[in-house]
Protein backbone atom coordinates (compact mmCIF):
# COMPACT_ATOMS: atom_id res chain seq x y z
CA UNK A 1 0.00 0.00 0.00
CA UNK A 2 0.83 3.45 -0.31
CA UNK A 3 2.59 5.58 2.14
CA UNK A 4 1.97 9.49 2.89
CA UNK A 5 6.01 10.29 4.22
CA UNK A 6 5.62 13.62 3.82
CA UNK A 7 3.17 16.32 4.37
CA UNK A 8 3.95 20.39 3.39
CA UNK A 9 2.16 23.69 3.77
CA UNK A 10 3.06 26.31 2.09
CA UNK A 11 2.20 29.93 0.58
CA UNK A 12 2.71 30.51 -3.23
CA UNK A 13 2.28 34.21 -3.61
CA UNK A 14 3.67 37.24 -5.31
CA UNK A 15 5.98 38.52 -2.30
CA UNK A 16 7.38 35.23 -2.93
CA UNK A 17 8.63 35.98 -6.46
CA UNK A 18 9.10 39.60 -6.60
CA UNK A 19 11.65 42.01 -4.79
CA UNK A 20 11.35 44.08 -2.33
CA UNK A 21 10.72 46.88 -4.23
CA UNK A 22 8.32 45.16 -6.71
CA UNK A 23 5.65 44.54 -3.44
CA UNK A 24 4.72 48.31 -3.73
CA UNK A 25 3.47 47.55 -7.13
CA UNK A 26 0.20 46.01 -5.77
CA UNK A 27 -0.54 48.93 -3.09
CA UNK A 28 -2.71 51.00 -5.68
CA UNK A 29 -5.08 48.18 -5.82
CA UNK A 30 -4.98 47.40 -2.03
CA UNK A 31 -6.13 51.33 -2.11
CA UNK A 32 -8.85 50.78 -4.57
CA UNK A 33 -10.00 47.50 -2.85
CA UNK A 34 -12.41 46.56 -0.41
CA UNK A 35 -10.71 44.31 2.13
CA UNK A 36 -12.02 41.34 4.45
CA UNK A 37 -10.52 41.76 7.92
CA UNK A 38 -11.40 40.01 10.87
CA UNK A 39 -15.19 38.82 9.71
CA UNK A 40 -15.50 42.31 8.34
CA UNK A 41 -15.29 44.41 5.02
CA UNK A 42 -13.20 47.22 5.20
CA UNK A 43 -11.58 49.96 2.93
CA UNK A 44 -8.23 51.55 2.80
CA UNK A 45 -8.33 54.15 4.61
CA UNK A 46 -10.20 52.40 7.15
CA UNK A 47 -7.54 49.85 7.80
CA UNK A 48 -5.71 52.68 8.21
CA UNK A 49 -7.20 54.14 11.05
CA UNK A 50 -8.71 50.78 12.79
CA UNK A 51 -4.83 49.80 12.56
CA UNK A 52 -2.87 53.09 13.57
CA UNK A 53 -1.56 51.81 16.85
CA UNK A 54 0.52 48.40 15.33
CA UNK A 55 3.48 50.44 13.89
CA UNK A 56 2.57 49.02 10.15
CA UNK A 57 4.93 51.69 8.88
CA UNK A 58 7.92 50.66 9.94
CA UNK A 59 7.14 46.83 9.21
CA UNK A 60 6.02 47.53 5.48
CA UNK A 61 9.67 49.49 5.17
CA UNK A 62 11.97 48.72 2.57
CA UNK A 63 14.60 47.34 5.46
CA UNK A 64 11.59 45.15 6.74
CA UNK A 65 10.56 44.07 3.54
CA UNK A 66 14.25 43.29 2.57
CA UNK A 67 14.79 41.34 5.53
CA UNK A 68 11.52 39.26 5.58
CA UNK A 69 11.98 38.34 1.75
CA UNK A 70 15.34 37.05 2.86
CA UNK A 71 14.03 34.79 5.06
CA UNK A 72 11.01 33.46 3.22
CA UNK A 73 13.64 32.52 0.53
CA UNK A 74 15.70 30.44 2.85
CA UNK A 75 12.52 29.32 3.88
CA UNK A 76 11.69 28.15 0.74
CA UNK A 77 15.21 26.37 0.46
CA UNK A 78 14.55 24.29 3.62
CA UNK A 79 11.52 23.06 1.74
CA UNK A 80 13.00 22.07 -1.09
CA UNK A 81 15.91 20.70 0.34
CA UNK A 82 13.96 18.60 3.32
CA UNK A 83 11.73 17.71 -0.05
CA UNK A 84 14.04 16.54 -1.92
CA UNK A 85 16.15 14.15 0.83
CA UNK A 86 12.51 12.70 1.34
CA UNK A 87 12.57 10.70 -1.80
CA UNK A 88 9.34 11.11 -2.48
CA UNK A 89 7.28 9.54 -5.72
CA UNK A 90 4.39 11.18 -6.30
CA UNK A 91 2.47 13.95 -5.03
CA UNK A 92 -0.97 15.01 -4.27
CA UNK A 93 -1.39 18.98 -4.01
CA UNK A 94 -4.41 20.74 -2.06
CA UNK A 95 -4.56 23.72 -4.51
CA UNK A 96 -6.58 26.59 -5.80
CA UNK A 97 -7.81 28.53 -8.28
CA UNK A 98 -8.14 32.61 -9.23
CA UNK A 99 -10.18 32.17 -12.52
CA UNK A 100 -6.60 30.81 -14.14
CA UNK A 101 -8.78 27.92 -15.34
CA UNK A 102 -12.60 28.37 -14.27
CA UNK A 103 -14.04 31.06 -15.67
CA UNK A 104 -17.59 32.56 -14.59
CA UNK A 105 -19.19 29.99 -17.28
CA UNK A 106 -18.71 27.53 -14.51
CA UNK A 107 -16.78 26.91 -11.23
CA UNK A 108 -16.24 23.43 -9.56
CA UNK A 109 -16.49 23.77 -5.50
CA UNK A 110 -13.87 20.21 -5.92
CA UNK A 111 -12.20 19.15 -9.44
CA UNK A 112 -9.70 16.24 -9.16
CA UNK A 113 -7.15 16.48 -12.30
CA UNK A 114 -7.31 13.42 -14.07
CA UNK A 115 -5.34 14.25 -17.15
CA UNK A 116 -1.60 12.27 -18.04
CA UNK A 117 -0.13 15.17 -17.95
CA UNK A 118 0.05 18.95 -16.85
CA UNK A 119 1.04 21.69 -19.08
CA UNK A 120 1.95 25.02 -18.19
CA UNK A 121 3.91 28.75 -19.98
CA UNK A 122 4.21 32.29 -19.19
CA UNK A 123 1.93 34.46 -20.08
CA UNK A 124 1.29 35.92 -23.94
CA UNK A 125 1.76 39.69 -24.33
CA UNK A 126 -1.66 40.07 -24.20
CA UNK A 127 -2.23 38.26 -20.64
CA UNK A 128 0.17 40.11 -19.47
CA UNK A 129 -1.54 43.68 -20.17
CA UNK A 130 -4.82 42.36 -18.63
CA UNK A 131 -2.89 41.00 -15.25
CA UNK A 132 -3.30 43.63 -12.17
CA UNK A 133 0.22 45.13 -11.16
CA UNK A 134 2.62 43.10 -9.69
CA UNK A 135 1.22 39.84 -10.67
CA UNK A 136 2.89 39.32 -13.94
CA UNK A 137 5.88 40.05 -12.50
CA UNK A 138 5.78 37.20 -10.20
CA UNK A 139 5.29 34.88 -13.09
CA UNK A 140 8.78 33.50 -12.79
CA UNK A 141 8.12 32.12 -9.40
CA UNK A 142 5.37 30.03 -10.78
CA UNK A 143 5.43 29.73 -14.43
CA UNK A 144 9.08 27.72 -16.83
CA UNK A 145 10.07 29.64 -19.34
CA UNK A 146 8.42 27.97 -22.05
CA UNK A 147 6.01 25.66 -22.29
CA UNK A 148 6.19 22.36 -20.28
CA UNK A 149 4.37 19.11 -19.80
CA UNK A 150 4.45 17.52 -16.17
CA UNK A 151 3.50 13.84 -15.28
CA UNK A 152 0.01 13.08 -13.48
CA UNK A 153 -1.70 10.35 -11.96
CA UNK A 154 -4.30 9.22 -13.12
CA UNK A 155 -4.55 6.13 -11.81
CA UNK A 156 -4.42 7.83 -8.39
CA UNK A 157 -7.28 10.10 -9.68
CA UNK A 158 -9.52 7.88 -10.53
CA UNK A 159 -8.80 5.69 -7.35
CA UNK A 160 -9.58 8.69 -5.47
CA UNK A 161 -13.15 8.87 -7.54
CA UNK A 162 -14.14 6.03 -7.26
CA UNK A 163 -13.25 5.91 -3.39
CA UNK A 164 -14.97 9.23 -2.55
CA UNK A 165 -18.60 9.33 -4.71
CA UNK A 166 -19.62 6.46 -3.37
CA UNK A 167 -19.30 8.24 0.36
CA UNK A 168 -21.45 11.17 -1.00
CA UNK A 169 -18.71 13.53 -2.65
CA UNK A 170 -19.97 15.35 -5.87
CA UNK A 171 -16.15 15.46 -7.37
CA UNK A 172 -15.59 17.64 -10.59
CA UNK A 173 -12.80 16.00 -13.12
CA UNK A 174 -11.13 17.59 -15.74
CA UNK A 175 -8.59 15.54 -18.10
CA UNK A 176 -7.19 18.75 -19.60
CA UNK A 177 -6.56 22.24 -18.78
CA UNK A 178 -8.09 25.44 -21.29
CA UNK A 179 -6.05 26.76 -23.86
CA UNK A 180 -5.15 30.65 -23.19
CA UNK A 181 -8.21 32.61 -25.29
CA UNK A 182 -10.68 33.82 -22.60
CA UNK A 183 -7.88 33.28 -19.85
CA UNK A 184 -5.55 36.02 -18.29
CA UNK A 185 -3.51 32.87 -17.43
CA UNK A 186 -1.74 29.92 -18.71
CA UNK A 187 -1.54 26.50 -17.79
CA UNK A 188 -1.63 25.28 -14.47
CA UNK A 189 -2.58 27.78 -11.80
CA UNK A 190 -0.01 29.30 -9.66
CA UNK A 191 -1.18 27.10 -6.82
CA UNK A 192 0.78 24.18 -8.22
CA UNK A 193 3.17 26.30 -10.52
CA UNK A 194 4.79 27.57 -7.18
CA UNK A 195 5.55 23.27 -6.00
CA UNK A 196 6.48 22.10 -8.92
CA UNK A 197 9.34 25.67 -9.75
CA UNK A 198 9.91 26.63 -6.07
CA UNK A 199 9.94 22.86 -3.82
CA UNK A 200 10.43 20.56 -6.29
CA UNK A 201 12.94 22.74 -8.11
CA UNK A 202 11.70 21.72 -11.68
CA UNK A 203 12.12 18.15 -11.00
CA UNK A 204 8.57 17.40 -11.02
CA UNK A 205 7.18 14.46 -10.10
CA UNK A 206 4.06 12.82 -10.50
CA UNK A 207 1.45 14.48 -8.93
CA UNK A 208 -2.37 15.00 -8.43
CA UNK A 209 -3.65 18.10 -8.46
CA UNK A 210 -7.38 18.61 -6.69
CA UNK A 211 -8.85 22.16 -6.79
CA UNK A 212 -10.57 23.69 -4.07
CA UNK A 213 -12.57 26.80 -4.93
CA UNK A 214 -12.12 28.34 -2.26
CA UNK A 215 -12.42 31.99 -3.35
CA UNK A 216 -15.67 32.78 -5.43
CA UNK A 217 -19.07 32.63 -3.70
CA UNK A 218 -21.34 31.00 -3.69
CA UNK A 219 -20.39 27.39 -3.52
CA UNK A 220 -16.84 27.59 -1.60
CA UNK A 221 -16.42 24.84 0.47
CA UNK A 222 -16.74 25.32 4.22
CA UNK A 223 -13.51 25.03 6.79
CA UNK A 224 -15.48 21.80 7.80
CA UNK A 225 -15.90 20.33 4.50
CA UNK A 226 -12.07 20.74 3.10
CA UNK A 227 -11.27 18.61 6.54
CA UNK A 228 -13.56 15.96 5.48
CA UNK A 229 -12.04 16.20 2.04
CA UNK A 230 -8.87 15.94 2.86
CA UNK A 231 -9.24 12.86 5.43
CA UNK A 232 -11.04 10.67 2.91
CA UNK A 233 -8.39 11.59 0.18
CA UNK A 234 -5.85 10.29 2.85
CA UNK A 235 -7.62 7.25 3.32
CA UNK A 236 -7.57 7.03 -0.64
CA UNK A 237 -3.94 7.17 -0.91
CA UNK A 238 -2.99 4.78 1.80
CA UNK A 239 -5.72 1.85 0.67
CA UNK A 240 -3.98 2.70 -3.02
CA UNK A 241 -2.66 -0.89 -3.99
CA UNK A 242 0.98 0.75 -4.98
CA UNK A 243 4.35 0.65 -3.13
CA UNK A 244 4.75 4.15 -3.26
CA UNK A 245 6.07 7.42 -0.89
CA UNK A 246 3.60 10.13 -1.35
CA UNK A 247 3.67 13.49 -0.38
CA UNK A 248 0.71 15.85 0.54
CA UNK A 249 0.65 19.23 0.02
CA UNK A 250 -1.14 22.19 1.21
CA UNK A 251 -0.51 25.84 -1.20
CA UNK A 252 -1.91 28.45 -0.57
CA UNK A 253 -2.10 31.09 2.78
CA UNK A 254 -1.31 32.75 4.96
CA UNK A 255 -3.75 35.59 5.95
CA UNK A 256 -4.18 38.04 3.21
CA UNK A 257 -4.98 40.31 1.47
CA UNK A 258 -4.46 41.70 4.94
CA UNK A 259 -2.31 40.30 6.98
CA UNK A 260 -3.33 38.82 11.00
CA UNK A 261 -0.89 37.80 12.98
CA UNK A 262 -2.66 36.60 15.47
CA UNK A 263 -4.68 34.40 12.95
CA UNK A 264 -1.66 33.19 11.20
CA UNK A 265 -0.56 31.95 15.11
CA UNK A 266 -3.84 30.61 16.03
CA UNK A 267 -3.74 28.41 12.71
CA UNK A 268 -0.16 27.33 13.52
CA UNK A 269 -1.03 26.06 17.15
CA UNK A 270 -3.67 24.44 15.49
CA UNK A 271 -1.71 22.27 13.35
CA UNK A 272 0.71 21.52 15.92
CA UNK A 273 -1.81 19.97 18.36
CA UNK A 274 -3.59 18.74 15.16
CA UNK A 275 -6.70 20.47 16.64
CA UNK A 276 -9.46 19.38 13.79
CA UNK A 277 -12.09 21.08 16.10
CA UNK A 278 -10.29 24.75 15.63
CA UNK A 279 -9.73 24.30 12.03
CA UNK A 280 -13.24 22.85 10.75
CA UNK A 281 -14.88 25.33 13.13
CA UNK A 282 -13.18 28.44 11.56
CA UNK A 283 -16.46 30.41 9.90
CA UNK A 284 -16.25 31.18 6.52
CA UNK A 285 -16.22 35.23 7.34
CA UNK A 286 -12.79 34.70 8.21
CA UNK A 287 -11.78 32.72 5.42
CA UNK A 288 -12.31 35.02 2.41
CA UNK A 289 -10.02 36.49 -0.21
CA UNK A 290 -6.43 35.83 -0.26
CA UNK A 291 -6.82 34.16 3.55
CA UNK A 292 -9.56 31.59 2.37
CA UNK A 293 -6.23 29.94 0.80
CA UNK A 294 -5.38 28.14 4.06
CA UNK A 295 -9.14 25.66 3.07
CA UNK A 296 -6.46 24.43 1.36
CA UNK A 297 -4.15 23.72 4.04
CA UNK A 298 -7.14 22.85 6.03
CA UNK A 299 -7.39 19.92 3.12
CA UNK A 300 -4.18 18.51 3.86
CA UNK A 301 -4.80 18.55 7.63
CA UNK A 302 -7.47 16.10 7.04
CA UNK A 303 -4.77 13.65 5.06
CA UNK A 304 -2.07 14.47 7.55
CA UNK A 305 -3.40 14.59 10.74
CA UNK A 306 -4.05 10.46 10.58
CA UNK A 307 -0.19 9.73 9.60
CA UNK A 308 2.32 9.74 12.17
CA UNK A 309 4.16 12.02 10.84
CA UNK A 310 5.72 14.99 12.78
CA UNK A 311 6.96 18.59 12.10
CA UNK A 312 6.57 22.48 13.23
CA UNK A 313 7.17 25.51 11.65
CA UNK A 314 10.26 26.40 9.04
CA UNK A 315 9.10 29.84 8.64
CA UNK A 316 6.51 32.93 8.87
CA UNK A 317 7.09 36.28 8.15
CA UNK A 318 4.05 39.07 7.96
CA UNK A 319 5.00 40.35 4.57
CA UNK A 320 3.65 44.25 4.71
CA UNK A 321 3.49 46.36 2.07
CA UNK A 322 1.39 49.31 3.71
CA UNK A 323 0.57 51.17 6.83
CA UNK A 324 -2.87 49.52 5.75
CA UNK A 325 -1.70 46.15 6.86
CA UNK A 326 -2.13 45.02 3.57
CA UNK A 327 -0.13 42.37 2.18
CA UNK A 328 0.61 38.50 2.26
CA UNK A 329 1.33 36.85 5.33
CA UNK A 330 3.64 33.64 4.27
CA UNK A 331 4.23 30.40 6.19
CA UNK A 332 6.03 27.33 5.97
CA UNK A 333 5.12 23.74 7.79
CA UNK A 334 7.08 20.93 7.17
CA UNK A 335 6.35 17.21 9.02
CA UNK A 336 8.32 14.19 8.22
Amino acid sequence: MAEIALGMWTSHGPTLSTTPEQWLLRVSADRKNRHPFRGRVYDFDSLVELRKDEGLAESSSLAERERKAASCQRSIEEMADRFAAARIDVAVIMGNDQRELFLEDITPAITVYLGDTIWDQPASEEQAARMPPGIHEAEPGHSPPERREYPCLPDLGLHVCNSLVPQGWDLAVSKKLPEPPGHWSSGAPHSLGFIYRQIMRDEVIPNLPIIINTFFPPNQPTARRCFELGKAVGAAIRNWDKDLRVAVFGSGGMSHFVIDEAFDRMFFEALRTRDAETLCGIEDKYLQSGTSELKTWIAAAGALFDTDLKGDVVGYEPCYRSEAGTGTANGFVAWQ
